[in-house]
């Protein structure tokens, strides 16, 4: 019953309050974000699968720069990455505009991150099965390594997660979730600023 009805009533009302809270302190990360991303703006909206794979555009603060080479190509994310940009990703503060998609009912407050649509077809059928539920703002993947840990191992605990979705362990979650922002574990893998891109192998 939590997991098909009331997950998404409470993710609603916790949304609707957070944003009412948050506005104006989210105004001033708004302009700060245009300033120091030098006109790129403060939004950052992309396609992403949703539960059963229906694509949804996820609204994230942009951190980095669109700075790109002679050739036109966009830089690497390191070098794109602007200071303000790295609190703003250390802290987590750029998931907080996904409290808007939580209010659409395309996210959840907890559940496997959104990732790219073209990383749907190098799923095997048992990762796919993090599609079963909404994705979330933060999850269970994210407490245990966020970009740290290998692919192989998110996606297994993504699953763990939807097989073992609750009341209790989503607040389990929350309590992680708090605990790493303050700790900024994980924000980058071994090899990238960022994630390494999913190859279907890794």
């Amino acid at each position: 019953m939590y997991k098909h009805f009331f997950k998404r009533v409470i993710d609603f009302c916790i949304a609707f309050v957070v944003l009412g809270v948050l506005l104006v302190p989210l105004f001033v990360i708004i302009l700060w974000l245009h300033f120091a991303n030098k006109g790129a703006g403060a939004f950052f909206m992309q396609e992403r699968p949703g539960k059963n794979g229906k694509i949804f555009k996820v609204i994230k603060f942009k951190t980095m720069t669109d700075e790109r080479d002679a050739n036109g190509n966009l830089l690497p994310d390191a070098q794109r990455l602007t200071k303000v940009g790295r609190f703003v990703r250390s802290t987590s503060i750029d998931e907080l505009p996904q409290l808007i998609n939580v209010l659409k009912g395309d996210m959840a407050l907890i559940g496997p991150r959104p990732l790219l649509p073209q990383y749907l077809p190098l799923y095997s059928k048992e990762q796919a099965r993090r599609h079963e539920v909404r994705p979330g703002i933060t999850g269970w993947a994210q407490v245990n390594g966020r970009n740290a840990i290998s692919w192989t191992k998110k996606f297994e605990l993504d699953v763990w997660y939807v097989d073992h979705c609750s009341f209790l362990f989503d607040l389990k979650i929350v309590f992680m979730t708090i605990k790493k922002v303050f700790v900024r574990e994980g924000i980058s893998s071994a090899t990238s600023a960022t994630m390494e891109y999913f190859t279907g192998n890794n």
